[in-house]
């Protein structure tokens, strides 16, 4: 079974402060209402778009879903 997008990214938590994909955890992390099971890209995309802080920005989730998906292939 496929790993959740949200524990895959859970292991940038506690990275440098200025890393974008940090940062991006951390507050994936403090949002209680992340969808944690979530494995679909326009599930969670409209989840970013429409309900995220804005210390999770698009092009921060577009980049850790390519690490996903590669991720993923292994």
């Amino acid at each position: 079974m496929r790993q959740s997008f949200y524990l895959f990214a859970l292991k940038y938590r506690g990275g440098q402060k200025d890393d974008k994909k940090a940062k991006f955890a951390n507050s994936m992390f403090d949002q209680h209402d992340f969808p944690k099971a979530e494995t679909s890209f326009h599930k969670l995309s409209l989840y970013i778009e429409e309900l995220a802080d804005a210390s999770m920005p698009a092009a921060v989730f577009d980049e850790l879903w390519e690490y996903y998906v590669e991720d993923s292939k292994l």
